[in-house]
């Protein structure tokens, strides 16, 4: 067997579930109206702040490149540089989780999964979602709002390095991202209702 046909012989199990989950702005003609318009406004709403949390690799990529060529080739390390890439990078990271929730391509433990029927995934995923994704992620944000507005209250700046940046975005952010995925997870939760009752995924 060659090389290219090996290639195409390997399991796309895990991509093929993704992928399937992947919307093009179209629903079911068989969807109520309302879910539809629910499910497509969220999920244009999280693409939307996705694309935006892209363009913060910007920052990132611009404050390593400026620490390595000082660091390295004139001697002068930044005071900044290590504190905005990985703040820029954790709001990347949270900004940018409901619209990956949104393309189902969150870490899941597939080897059971993938094998079930639609609407066995569908079951387990609403089951879940209900009992402990949203208990769970209203929790958290709520925890999230009090250490977010405690920072704001006092100003906070990090005190781990001489430079002290703020720290009250970076946590406002952190609340946010749990805000965003409680949104998504409602339009995730409504495809489930969909998938259950009509045994395919929208």
């Amino acid at each position: 067997m060659s090389e290219e046909e090996d290639i195409g012989q390997l399991d796309i199990t895990d991509e093929m579930i993704a992928e399937g989950r992947s919307y093009n702005g179209l629903m079911p003609d068989d969807m109520p109206k309302l879910m539809a318009k629910i499910i497509l406004s969220i999920d244009l709403f999280s693409l939307r702040v996705g694309q935006l949390a892209c363009w913060l690799t910007v920052p990132v990529f611009t404050a390593m490149f400026i620490e390595v060529v000082g660091r390295h080739f004139f001697g002068s390390p930044t005071m900044w540089a290590y504190d905005i890439s990985r703040m820029f990078a954790g709001a990347m990271f949270m900004l940018g989780a409901g619209y990956a929730l949104s393309k189902g391509i969150h870490i899941r433990a597939d080897f059971m999964y993938r094998n079930w029927s639609v609407k066995t995934q569908a079951t387990i995923d609403l089951t879940l979602y209900i009992l402990f994704y949203f208990p769970g992620l209203i929790g958290a944000s709520w925890a999230c709002y009090k250490y977010a507005y405690k920072s704001w209250s006092i100003m906070e700046r990090g005190m781990d390095t001489s430079w002290m940046p703020l720290l009250y975005p970076i946590k406002s952010v952190l609340f946010i991202g749990l805000v965003l995925l409680i949104i998504q997870g409602v339009s995730e939760t409504l495809k489930c209702v969909y998938a259950v009752k009509n045994r395919r995924w929208p």
